[in-house]
Formats: structure tokens, C-alpha cells, sequence
């Protein structure tokens, strides 16, 4: 076993080193952004207004509707890496990781427009009118050379069914359990038997009552993590603009020794500021995709503006107010790292220890709804690869694996999970570089369509549309 986990350790190292995935990952999300004219820029108030205004569309193929569709993906992707991710980037990159964490959001949204529409373009409807789609879909049904777009699809099925168990489900119930025992003294079996039996009660409804759950659950614990990182950013409101200085010039010139902190140069900065962004907003990886094709929706450019919100949030929002806070309280400083550094910034100003038990339930929170999120990627990953008939046992599994995963440690399911992550990446990012043409042209008829339409989103569509033009 100790042989094994040396060698995932040393591929998750090299996956997710420098040379490879993150250089793709980056270079992919420049590439498409470049392609669409710059698009989430020019169309983000528009993208928010469908998602959080508009909500649902009428007609068309799909089971949820486009906000729940969101906040299926936004399960998955807000979690852990928005609390513990974002406090190891700056601990081992200094306060300028917070600006590369940015730069990775704002072209990753680029990606994940582009894997949403690619998502909903090529979804497939069975006989009961169940809607699946995904990367397996677009990969297998849009790349021109059917044996190629059939083996990457299959590949991404594989990866993300074995993911979910890992990072989706298992060690966010670890850290549920770890989170709750340490701070309200509940045993890790009975927190391990609460996640089994809510889960179990949450997926047998498939994505209709996962849906339902996350729209209800996903903005409630974003909004109480948004109000506790408030409150600090209001005591430590003198320090702001000196946290947002720092933040930019770090980003280009390094931070030197101070206090308990080492020091970190700008490519510590880079890389853990854009590792730790693509690790929490999981643009390029293509999972989100999954969610968005089964969002009621006619048209696939109108559900890649909603689920292009979903790093928005993530990243540009939820990160950013935890790395305030981190660096506008001066905690920094301290030598602490993950979880407890972000800990230790709501302490500075949360009475009588509340910071800490704040930062277990917004862990739990967050945990819970990683998992729900990645039990609807596993089940439609395994049901591409070996038929409806699969999806049951898998969900079991699941759910014992969601028990198993709040007991023991989990060293090795971390590096398995990593290595899966980084493999499902590698035939999407192919997949939407080859299929980048398509996004560009659905894009274009669609702001052709709606020039003479009323809708909401028709004018900002058509400076868009000007600029694919002229690509």
C-alpha cells in the first residue's frame, strides 16, 4: 500500500505540477476567451440577470430549471477549496496567490461557458424523457472523428466516476466529521451515519430532488460563510485597502519575511494562486457541464451565461472575500495554514470562539453539498459507460462510501482523487479546443436570434456577437 500511495503521490505531483495540467488549464481558458471576443466580460451582468432574475425557461428539453441547474454545479464547486484552498495559497504563496486565484476565474469562466453549451448542444433525450449529457456527450457525439471522440469520452466518464468517490464524496465526509467532532465533540460514526441516511434520502430522487435541495441549501450557506467573512472584513475595515494593495503588488514582486511568514516569490504566487483557483472552481474540468445539461432550456448559449455565473461566484466572490479576510486581519503572518488559518481571521473578530464553530458549519455545509453535486456526476458518468441499470448499485456504494470516508484517514483516497481529477481534465480540455468552432458559431446564431427579440440579454449578446465576428 505504501508502494502505491508513493506513486499516485508522485503522479498527482507531476499531473498537477507546473509543466502540465495547469498550464493547459490556463492556456485553454486564454485560448477560448480570445475566441468568444472576450464574452465573460461583456456578458456577466446579462449571465446574472438569466440565473437570478429570469430563473426558469419554458419549454425545451431538461429536467431542472436553469438556476437549480446552477446551483447543482455551484454544490459541487463551492466547498472546501473556498475555505481551506484559498488559506493554503496564501500561506505558501503569499497575499498575491489571491490575484492569480482571480486571473484563473475570470478566464476559466471562458471555459465553463463553453462547456455548458457544448453540454446542452449534445445532450441525448431517452424514451422517458430523461436528459443526460455531459463531456462523455460532446466529446463522443461532436468531435468529427467518431473512434477519437468515442475513446476521450469514455476516458472522462471512467476518471469522473471514480473521482466522485474521492474528492466528492469521501474526504468531504472526513472533514465533516473531523470539522463537527472537534467542535461540538459529536463522534465521527454518528456525523458518518447523519451524512449516509441524508444523502441516501437527497439522490434516490435523482437530479429533480438534488435540485430542489442545493437551490434551497446552496445560497443559504453561501450567504451565511458571505455575512461571517463580512463581519470580519468590517472590524479589520481600516486594513482593507492596505490587504488589496498588498494583494496586487505581491502578485508581481514577491512578499518578503515578515512575522511567522516565510516569504514567497511571484511564481509561488502563480502557482498556487491558479493551482488552488482551478481547484476550487473546477473550470476546464468539465464536471459542471453534467449539471447544465439538464437545465429546461431551447437555446444552449442562454445556459452557458447562467452556468458561466457558477465561477463568478466561486471564485471571484466567495474566494475573495475569504482571502480579504485572511490577509485584512493580518493572520496571515502567523505561519498557520488550511482551515485553521481562516479560522484564526474569523477569531480575530468573532466573540468567544465563535469564528471556530462558524468554520465547522460552513465546512459541513459546504462538504454536504460537494457530495450531492458529484453523486449526480458519478451516477451519469457510470450510466454513459454501462446503462441506467448501473446507477442504483453505484448509489449505494456511494452513499457507504460517504460512511466509510468519515472514519478513517484518507491519505491515499486524497492522491487517488487527484490523479482522477487531473485525468478527467485532460480529454475535456481537448474536446473544447477542438469543439471551440462550435461554441463560437452556436453563440453567434444565437445573438442573430435574439436581435429582434426582447429579451434581456439580446443587446449585451450583440457587442458579443460583433467581436466573435471579427475572430
Amino acid at each position: 500500500m505504501q508502494t502505491m500511495t508513493e506513486w499516485f503521490a508522485s503522479a498527482s505531483d507531476f499531473i498537477w505540477g507546473p509543466y502540465l495540467l495547469i498550464p493547459l488549464l490556463l492556456g485553454t481558458g486564454l485560448f477560448l476567451t480570445i475566441r468568444l471576443g472576450g464574452l465573460q466580460f461583456r456578458t456577466l451582468g446579462s449571465a446574472l440577470y438569466l440565473a437570478f432574475v429570469v430563473r426558469r425557461e419554458s419549454g425545451g428539453d431538461g429536467q431542472i430549471s436553469h438556476f437549480q441547474a446552477l446551483m447543482t454545479a455551484l454544490a459541487a464547486t463551492v466547498g472546501t477549496g473556498n475555505i481551506v484552498g484559498v488559506a493554503t495559497a496564501i500561506a505558501a504563496g503569499g497575499p498575491g496567490a489571491l490575484f492569480w486565484m482571480w486571473m484563473t476565474g475570470l478566464v476559466g469562466m471562458a471555459s465553463k461557458y463553453c462547456e455548458a453549451l457544448l453540454a446542452v448542444k449534445y445532450r441525448v433525450t431517452d424514451s422517458s424523457g430523461r436528459v443526460s449529457g455531459g463531456p462523455m456527450y460532446y466529446l463522443s457525439r461532436g468531435i468529427r472523428w467518431r473512434p477519437l471522440g468515442r475513446v476521450l469520452g469514455g476516458a472522462f466518464a471512467l476518471f469522473t466516476a471514480l473521482a466522485a468517490f474521492g474528492i466528492g464524496n469521501m474526504v468531504q465526509s472526513n472533514s465533516m466529521a473531523d470539522a463537527v467532532q472537534v467542535s461540538f465533540g459529536v463522534p465521527k460514526w454518528m456525523t458518518g451515519t447523519v451524512i449516509a441516511i441524508a444523502l441516501g434520502l437527497v439522490i434516490v430522487g435523482g437530479v429533480r430532488a438534488i435540485g430542489r435541495v442545493t437551490s434551497v441549501l446552496v445560497p443559504a450557506m453561501i450567504l451565511l460563510y458571505l455575512l461571517a467573512c463580512g463581519w470580519v472584513l468590517v472590524v479589520a475595515a481600516e486594513q482593507i485597502p492596505a490587504a488589496i494593495a498588498t494583494i496586487f503588488t505581491d502578485a508581481f514582486t514577491g512578499t518578503s519575511v515578515a512575522g511567522g511568514f516565510l516569504g514567497a516569490g511571484v511564481a509561488q504566487a502563480i502557482r498556487f494562486g491558479v493551482a488552488r483557483g482551478i481547484f476550487s472552481n473546477e473550470s476546464g474540468l468539465g464536471s459542471a457541464g453534467i449539471a447544465a445539461a439538464a437545465a429546461q432550456t431551447r437555446e444552449p448559449a442562454r445556459q452557458a451565461l447562467v452556468s458561466m455565473t457558477q465561477t463568478f461566484i466561486d471564485t471571484i466572490v466567495v474566494c475573495s472575500f475569504t482571502g480579504l479576510a485572511i490577509v485584512a486581519s493580518g493572520v496571515w503572518q502567523t505561519g498557520v495554514d488550511g482551515a485553521p488559518l481562516t479560522q484564526a481571521a474569523f477569531d480575530s473578530a468573532l466573540p468567544g470562539g465563535l469564528g471556530s464553530e462558524v468554520i465547522a458549519l460552513c465546512l459541513t455545509l459546504f462538504a454536504f453539498s460537494t457530495i450531492l453535486g458529484w453523486s449526480y456526476y458519478g451516477s451519469q458518468s457510470v450510466s454513459y459507460l454501462l446503462g441506467r441499470r448501473a446507477v442504483l448499485p453505484y448509489r449505494l456504494l456511494f452513499i457507504a462510501a460517504a460512511f466509510g470516508g468519515s472514519l478513517y484517514s484518507l491519505q491515499f483516497v486524497w492522491l487517488f482523487s487527484d490523479v482522477m481529477n487531473g485525468l478527467m481534465a485532460l480529454p475535456n480540455l481537448v474536446g473544447l479546443v477542438l469543439l471551440s468552432g462550435v461554441a463560437v458559431r452556436e453563440t453567434r446564431d444565437y445573438r442573430e436570434r435574439q436581435r429582434a427579440s426582447s429579451y434581456p440579454s439580446a443587446g449585451v449578446l450583440e457587442t458579443v456577437g460583433d467581436a466573435v465576428d471579427r475572430k
